[in-house]
């Protein structure tokens, strides 16, 4: 009987494996004319290649492709993903290691369609999903900047990615239910500016690559939009930006969130975790227009629907009297010449504590991050010397750090759930 069902497994795997080959086949030929085999002979004349600059920047492209302290976009940035570690390409302009023997339509193909030079399916960590929304006209201009940048002779490193994962037959299957190559369409009842930065958030910026659930699978689910989700491996939770609770904007002035993306702080609040690095890299150095666009997005997204019971008809949140006793003498020891002794904070400096909905929101994850890692703003012209916070996770174990967020999330005025032991344990 046991040799029965090993050999029913055997088969069925097979006809799995034949089904997603005979998908590979499929995708290979649809709709796939074919190409040049060599970089032909393209003409970048400095305003495209200052322009490709510019949105290379709106794609954090260099975030991806650029080890710290490494030639530019030479690739060798391992990203980490559930189902094993992927590494960025070389996108400099070297023939035998880059994309110096890429043509334009080659580079075309991978930004939309998600394909490498020799037609082999890539893996989406390269954002493909989201940049397959940008047009032939900018994706020609970031080609035209990345062949101006100095070439850098850097082999490629094989990803390092679990069975069945590490195969195109696996790729195939995941992007016949996961992805379909399309264009960016304007909306004919939204103003140019609108439109603009629904283009940018959705497209170059892959924010829904962070702010967006994923299944199973690793895919986005593109039907709860920017709802929020959390970033794999890192452990910090991307918020929603459709929810008030969380990173809404909606009611922000558009002065304000074109400041946070500038500046990386504003009058309504700050980014620290990897939106920091968002900030440094990319948006600090977007136009005002092109930010004032994105803000026009932002704001006009469709409200989450409230699920939370309005704070005045429901009974306060009880805690344990212990835990709270413990959360306050590691607040006055720890926390409190900064941010004050009633979480008011020092303005222009620390954040206040008290009514703050990064304290506050459902998901503690990214306020154990901080008290255990530290918090840092970014380094932008609109904010030099920006404070931030050092981290505690070498002084306050995971009760210590339970403990005194349980004491600020129930204190002046916050009234969230308290913050677990095991809540702790996924930093």
């Amino acid at each position: 009987m046991k040799l029965r069902n090993v050999g029913w497994t055997l088969l069925s795997l097979f006809v799995l494996v034949a089904v997603a080959a005979g998908i590979v086949v499929a995708l290979n030929l649809r709709g796939e004319g074919p190409l040049p085999e060599k970089a032909e002979a393209f003409q970048a004349t400095p305003q495209l290649v200052e322009r490709g600059r510019y949105l290379a920047l709106a794609g954090n492209c260099a975030g991806c492709h650029t080890t710290r302290g490494g030639r530019p976009y030479a690739g060798g940035v391992p990203i980490d993903t559930p189902f094993g570690t992927i590494y960025a390409s070389n996108l400099t302009p070297d023939d035998g290691t880059g994309i110096g023997s890429w043509s334009s339509a080659h580079f075309w193909r991978a930004m939309h369609n998600g394909r490498g030079k020799d037609g082999r399916l890539l893996y989406p960590a390269f954002p493909y999903p989201n940049f397959t929304q940008v047009t032939r006209d900018d994706a020609d201009a970031i080609y035209a900047y990345l062949r101006s940048v100095p070439a850098a002779v850097q082999e490629n490193r094989p990803h390092r990615l679990r069975f069945p994962y590490d195969t195109q037959a696996a790729l195939a299957v995941w992007r016949a239910l996961s992805f379909k190559p399309e264009p960016f369409v304007a909306s004919a009842g939204k103003p140019a500016e609108w439109n603009r930065g629904a283009y940018l958030v959705n497209g170059l910026g892959h924010c829904i690559a962070c702010h967006g659930p994923r299944n199973s699978l690793g895919a986005t689910d593109t039907s709860l939009g920017l709802s929020g989700g959390l970033i794999a491996v890192e452990n910090w939770y991307a918020p929603s930006l459709t929810d008030p609770h969380q990173a809404g904007v909606a009611d922000w002035p558009a002065a304000d969130v074109v400041a946070l993306l500038k500046n990386g702080v504003s009058p309504r609040g700050s980014v620290m975790g990897p939106m920091a690095d968002v900030v440094f890299r990319s948006t600090q150095y977007l136009s005002e227009a092109d930010l004032g666009a994105m803000a026009s997005y932002l704001k006009d997204l469709p409200k989450a629907e409230a699920v939370e019971v309005a704070t005045a008809t429901r009974a306060p949140i009880r805690r344990d009297a212990g835990t709270m006793a413990r959360g306050a003498k590691i607040y006055d020891q720890r926390c409190a010449y900064c941010h004050g002794d009633q979480g008011q904070g020092a303005a222009g400096a620390y954040p206040p504590l008290a009514g703050n909905r990064a304290v506050n929101m459902a998901q503690p994850t990214n306020l154990i991050q901080v008290v255990s890692h530290g918090g840092f703003l970014p380094t932008t012209a609109g904010n030099p010397r920006p404070y931030g916070m050092p981290p505690f996770g070498q002084v306050l174990d995971a009760a210590d750090v339970a403990a005194v967020l349980t004491y600020v999330r129930g204190s002046w005025g916050n009234d969230s759930a308290p913050v677990t032991q095991l809540d702790t344990m996924r930093r």
